[in-house]
C-alpha cells in the first residue's frame, strides 16, 4: 500500500544517513476504504492526493516539535533547517488501518527502509512564511478557530515539490 509519512527536513537528513525513516508513533496516511467512503466522488489519484494533504498537515506539527527542540542534539534539533512541510511516499506491506483516528490514518509496524520510498514531497522556499504561520496556527485550527484555519489554507495553496530518492542528497545540500 502507498503510504504518506509526515516528516521534517531533519527526518530527511536521517533517512539519507541511516537508510530508513521511523514515522512518529508509526503514523502515516493512505488511500484507505474509510477515506474512499468519506468522499462522494473522486478517482484513486484524487483521493491519494487527499491523503498526501493530510500528511502535509501533520508535518506542520512535526516542524513545531523540531522548533521546540532546537539546539537539543539528542533530539536532532534543526535550527539551521528552514521550515518546510515534508511528506515521504513509500510502498509498505505491513499497514494497520485506523479509521477510529481518521479516515486516512494508518499505523506502520516499524521503520520504513529507503528502498521502499517512492518519492519525497517538499515545500519550496517561497512557502516558508506561510509554513511558519501555519505551524503557529495548526492547533487552534484543529479547535475550530477560523482565522487559524485560514493560515492553514494559505500554506495548502503551495504545491509540494516532487523529488526522487536519488535527489535527496542534492536537495538537502542546497538548503
Amino acid at each position: 500500500m502507498r503510504v504518506y509519512i509526515p516528516a521534517t527536513l531533519a527526518m530527511l537528513q536521517a533517512l539519507t544517513a541511516d537508510g530508513e525513516i521511523a514515522p512518529l508513533g508509526g503514523t502515516a496516511f493512505a488511500l484507505t476504504p474509510a477515506l474512499r467512503e468519506s468522499y462522494t466522488s473522486g478517482d484513486d489519484e484524487e483521493l491519494a492526493e487527499a491523503a498526501l494533504r493530510e500528511a502535509a498537515r501533520a508535518s506542520l506539527r512535526l516542524i513545531d516539535e523540531d522548533a521546540e527542540s532546537e539546539g537539543d542534539e539528542a533530539s536532532g534539533g534543526s535550527d539551521s533547517l528552514p521550515p518546510r512541510r515534508v511528506v515521504v511516499a513509500a510502498d509498505v506491506d505491513d499497514v494497520k488501518l485506523r479509521p477510529d483516528l481518521d479516515a486516512a490514518v494508518v499505523k506502520l509496524s516499524g521503520p520504513v527502509p529507503l528502498s521502499s520510498v517512492a518519492a519525497v514531497h517538499v515545500d519550496g522556499a517561497e512557502a516558508e512564511p506561510a509554513v511558519r504561520a501555519a505551524v503557529a496556527a495548526v492547533d487552534a485550527a484543529d479547535l475550530g478557530d477560523l482565522d487559524a484555519e485560514l493560515a492553514i489554507g494559505d500554506v495548502e495553496d503551495f504545491d509540494l515539490g516532487w523529488y526522487a530518492t536519488q535527489e535527496l542528497p542534492f536537495l538537502l545540500e542546497l538548503l
